[in-house]
């Protein structure tokens, strides 16, 4: 290593399973510590190993419930600082608030900035997540911000089910924002694009106006960040097999959920819908439709790239 700092993983209670992951491919345990809440609903967090001068990190998805989760990290970061922590990396595999980026309408607030100053106030050094829904947010911290790209694992996982180039297939973007992604995802299958012209009329709610591109007699794999109540996602789906388009295969890094998300999924055309675990799936909410992919590799990487204090770039090509 390029310093003598240990390293320590925590976790809160978002994502522990996935923590636990992170940790065994690292061959490093879990910290112990102990997350809770008092009667009133008041977050406590007790650390029970040492962190002085070592470089700690909080594995924390800031998901449902969200608020909940969101106190749970920023009182673990400010119980790491007041406990001397040599650096705190906020490792957030999902971003809460992450849609809330801009002003849509009057008096909006911008609820992701208000959310990026409350991380680095608290006393985070560094943030590491996964697809923020925008990749300006990270431009809202004033410290530094590793952002993964789940897409090329979703396309190794397609390349090595459908091979590359095959003309049968063709990625989608569910909307003109995620053409970027969408558009590096087809580069890496070497196959075409198509776009999917939708107008969201309010939050989880939109209408598919236009499908821009030939999908007839297609196979279709259509990429998103996230899949909340999957109204919109189950939209583009139903508007591309009005298309012609064969199979659609859903993939997407977040896995939100919420509301009545099981039933449109089941209720849809979608062929598979597969998810980064970024987001913890508990029981009583599966799907046969949905598979799941581990982010803990990637995560594991890139904690030990920081750590050792060499580049991570390489992992965002």
């Amino acid at each position: 290593m390029s310093h003598g700092r240990e390293i320590k993983i925590f976790a809160g209670n978002s994502n522990i399973p996935l923590a636990e992951k992170i940790c065994k491919s690292i061959s490093t345990k879990l910290g112990e510590s102990l997350v809770k809440t008092f009667e009133d609903g008041e977050v406590s967090v007790s650390l029970f190993e040492t962190v002085r001068g070592l470089d700690v990190f909080l594995i924390q998805s800031t998901s449902t419930p969200v608020n909940d989760h969101l106190m749970e990290l920023l009182i673990m970061i400010d119980a790491c600082k007041r406990a001397s922590a040599g650096r705190i990396t906020a490792v957030i595999p999902y971003f809460g608030y992450a849609r809330q980026d801009r002003k849509a309408k009057a008096r909006d607030p911008i609820s992701a900035k208000l959310v990026a100053n409350l991380i680095t106030s608290a006393g985070a050094d560094r943030v590491l997540t996964m697809d923020l829904h925008a990749a300006q947010i990270q431009g809202f911290f004033d410290i530094p911000v590793d952002n993964l790209l789940a897409a090329r694992f979703f396309a190794d996982h397609y390349i090595s089910k459908f091979g590359t180039g095959n003309p049968d297939f063709i990625v989608a973007s569910p909307d003109v924002g995620s053409v970027a992604r969408a558009r590096s995802f087809a580069e890496r299958m070497d196959i075409g694009l198509a776009i999917v012209d939708k107008q969201r009329e309010k939050a989880n709610e939109s209408k598919v106006k236009n499908v821009i591109g030939d999908v007839k007699g297609k196979n279709v794999l259509l990429l998103d960040d996230m899949v909340d109540t999957a109204g919109s996602l189950c939209g583009a789906a139903k508007a591309l097999r009005d298309k012609g388009a064969l199979d659609i295969y859903a993939c997407a890094t977040h896995g939100v959920l919420s509301g009545a998300a099981i039933d449109n999924i089941n209720a849809s055309v979608l062929t598979e819908l597969l998810l980064m675990d970024t987001i913890s799936h508990k029981a009583g909410r599966k799907c046969e439709k949905i598979k799941y992919l581990e982010s803990s590799t990637i995560f594991s990487e890139a904690i030990t790239r920081i750590y050792e204090e060499v580049s991570v770039s390489t992992l965002f090509r």
